[in-house]
């Protein structure tokens, strides 16, 4: 009979497009004894951790919660709660993630007009006009931060005229919730989601989300019921917001312990102060990547403050190196997805692991495998 040993997984310093290392509070928080999903106890830390998250998503917004699920969970709620059959849906493609939306807005029964960017590049609000323009779009929905080129997406101009057009926006803030500037109510974001274990440092599986009372009377007054049960943001806020709680679904209280204490963190260094450490360790990280004679993949003009796309030199070997961080150094960083499979590497600093420290070891650490490689910086 075969016999299973403990687990040991190597302690890596994660450095890629997550997940991001956990902070030992954090950690110490899940192994706290766990409640019944309905105690008074949680209850309690439910309420906090709603107040906090609509301190990190700078809203008033009443309906704002963490999905149980992982950011694509959140993706889905947000898309299936809007969409119905043959409603028109402007997604703003500018990597995998947009990519991911559309396919959900038409698994929705949606038609999803496309505006497309280069890979590296932002959707320019003329685009996204246009498409307004010519459709009988419902929502516009749009990557903040898209983890797979290392954009920021200036929203502002977009939201302004998707709200011009009688459009809901929706926001994937999967990467930049907590480490990026993201002002959900002064920038009229309709709906904003997110996951737990990229800036907010804590383990996968919880997607917070917020929603506007605008988005929330589309959801109330649906022709049809929501396509997922489980996603159905109408029921899920009566066991989220409700004194009365209804319950939903036993929710994964040793996560919920984690995020109550990663926004406690988060809410202890100052939302403003997070995200100009990330800014500052994202330019040093730069900094070093160009010395050793690398490029950045994205337009320097929309750097994201949390991951960091490079070009792979020419006849140098992706897995290779990757397998080099790993296995000498224990970092790890991403390689590319989709189309960008083998073309870039992607390095996140994010949360906990967004130190001077880190920006500068990722810098040598690349530097000496690439030198393994025989890599020249001027060739």
């Amino acid at each position: 009979m075969k016999v299973y040993g403990d687990l040991r997984p190597p302690e890596r310093l994660l450095l890629g497009a997550g997940p991001s290392n956990i902070d030992p509070r954090v950690l110490k928080a899940m192994t706290l004894p766990i409640v019944e999903h309905l105690d008074p106890y949680f209850s309690e830390v439910m309420n906090e951790t709603v107040e906090m998250l609509r301190y990190a998503f700078k809203t008033e917004n009443r309906v704002t919660f963490p999905i149980s699920g992982t950011g694509s969970a959140g993706m889905e709620s947000a898309i299936c709660n809007v969409v119905e059959g043959g409603d028109e849906v402007v997604v703003c493609i500018s990597g995998f993630f947009g990519e991911r939306m559309s396919d959900m807005v038409q698994r929705c029964g949606g038609k999803s007009v496309e505006v497309r960017a280069p890979l590296g590049g932002v959707v320019e609000k003329d685009r996204v006009e246009e498409a307004l323009a010519n459709s009988n779009a419902k929502a516009v929905a749009i990557v903040h931060a898209e983890t797979s080129t290392g954009v920021l997406q200036p929203l502002k101009e977009i939201s302004k005229i998707t709200h011009e057009y009688g459009a809901l926006l929706i926001v994937d803030a999967v990467t930049s919730l907590g480490g990026c500037e993201l002002l959900v109510d002064e920038w009229g974001i309709d709906i904003c989601y997110s996951a737990s274990q990229k800036c907010l440092g804590c383990p996968p599986g919880l997607a917070p989300i917020t929603v506007s009372e605008r988005a929330m009377n589309i959801i109330r007054n649906r022709r049809t019921k929501v396509q997922s049960w489980y996603f159905d943001i109408s029921m899920i806020e009566k066991y989220w917001l409700e004194s009365n709680r209804i319950y939903h679904h036993t929710a994964p209280i040793p996560l919920v312990y984690a995020l109550r204490e990663g926004l406690r963190l988060l809410h202890e260094e100052g939302l403003e102060d997070r995200w100009m450490r990330h800014k500052e360790n994202m330019q040093l990280l730069v900094e070093g990547i160009e010395e050793i004679g690398l490029t950045i993949f994205t337009d320097k003009r929309y750097l994201c403050p949390a991951i960091t796309a490079i070009n792979i030199p020419e006849n140098i070997g992706d897995e290779r190196v990757r397998r080099i961080l790993r296995e000498e150094y224990n970092i790890t960083i991403s390689g590319g997805l989709g189309a960008l499979k083998g073309k870039i590497w992607r390095i996140g600093l994010m949360g906990i692991n967004s130190t001077r420290k880190n920006a500068l070891l990722a810098t040598e650490a690349l530097k000496n495998a690439l030198k393994k490689e025989g890599y020249c910086k001027n060739r």
